[in-house]
């Protein structure tokens, strides 16, 4: 039986025109919290985000994905009838019920089958994982994966306190955004240098899951809520030593098993959160180039789970990445979970 790959068709971003800056955003923290003021620079110091996108008041996540959907199947000149399967893939969605991909699958025009796919930060990444394995099975022939994220909804803005921001200050470099990628399948060519997703390695650390939470949307929320239930929080370095530990530990050890270095790849994407995290994946215990990156992070801000194609679909546009260079994608989330795919495009 021939094989099939999971070639990369297409990528694409889509970015909400309105861009806050952290001093605009320190401003609505202080005027919204009578008894504390941030103080001033702070979030840009620790995070290196100089700006966040914000959605307007009247769109969903599932716009941002529609958005970026239309502008890739656009751009590949691909007809909506020739979609096989439509993933939604990203922290955020419309509702709990039913799954946002129908609301987005609406938007586009789609009659094809649709489900959403949902690790936190990791959603796309295991998208091209699913999508990848439903194509090299026979299954689909053409996956869309979309994605939607405006995690900045669940930003904090009103603080009591310098403890409450302190739980809160990752969340002030949200930025949303919306994203695309098309897979298409391809033949292994046994004579040739082989397209699309060649390899993936996942892993998880779920013991620490409520380290980094929005509990609302579910079960939990319907039990117990109180006022600041609804907002993003979390102990920064509970969940920063477990993705460390899943980067050194389950990532790094793979290039070595696959026979892959760093020089053999044209870009990297890593998940951006920090500068201090980008600077960690760079230093001596991982090793990632700075010359492979792109780093998106102190402009776009953290756009969650649309955080590497919008790194990849940059890496292509500005002459990084081209086709038949081999890239990767290292991804990192809450809950917590790391993961690593190799695709050649």
């Amino acid at each position: 039986m021939t094989e099939r790959r999971a070639c990369l068709t297409g990528v694409t971003a889509q970015l909400p025109e309105r861009w806050v800056s952290m001093a605009e955003r320190e401003a609505q923290i202080a005027a919204a919290s009578p008894s504390f003021t941030p103080p001033p620079g702070l979030v840009t110091r620790l995070t290196g985000v100089r700006g966040v996108h914000l959605i307007d008041d009247d769109q969903q996540a599932s716009d941002l994905a529609a958005a970026a959907g239309h502008k890739l199947l656009a751009g590949c000149g691909v007809e909506p009838a020739a979609i096989d399967l439509m993933l939604f893939a990203a922290c955020c969605q419309d509702l709990a019920e039913p799954a946002t991909s129908h609301v987005v699958a609406a938007k586009l025009g789609l009659r094809c089958p649709v489900f959403d796919v949902k690790n936190a930060c990791n959603s796309v990444l295991n998208a091209v994982q699913t999508a990848h394995a439903l194509i090299a099975t026979g299954q689909y022939r053409t996956v869309l994966i979309t994605c939607g994220e405006a995690p900045s909804l669940y930003t904090r803005l009103n603080v009591p306190d310098a403890q409450a921001f302190a739980r809160a200050l990752p969340a002030y470099g949200f930025s949303d955004a919306g994203c695309a990628l098309l897979f298409t399948a391809e033949e292994a060519d046994p004579d040739g240098q082989d397209r699309g997703v060649l390899a993936s390695r996942f892993a998880a650390e779920s013991a620490v899951w409520d380290s980094a939470t929005v509990r609302t949307g579910g079960t939990l929320a319907r039990r117990a809520l109180d006022d600041g239930e609804g907002f993003f929080r979390m102990e920064s370095l509970r969940m920063r030593e477990s993705l460390r530990r899943l980067a050194r530990d389950e990532l790094r050890p793979v290039f070595d098993e696959w026979r892959l270095t760093f020089d053999d790849l044209a870009f990297v994407g890593v998940h951006q959160v920090s500068l201090s995290d980008v600077d960690e994946l760079c230093g001596p215990e991982f090793g990632v180039p700075r010359d492979k990156l792109v780093v998106t992070l102190p402009r776009h801000g953290n756009v969650a789970s649309a955080s590497l194609p919008l790194q990849l679909s940059l890496a292509l546009e500005t002459g990084l990445a081209h086709p038949g260079d081999l890239v990767a994608l290292i991804g990192l989330a809450a809950g917590a979970s790391a993961g690593l795919v190799v695709i050649r495009l």
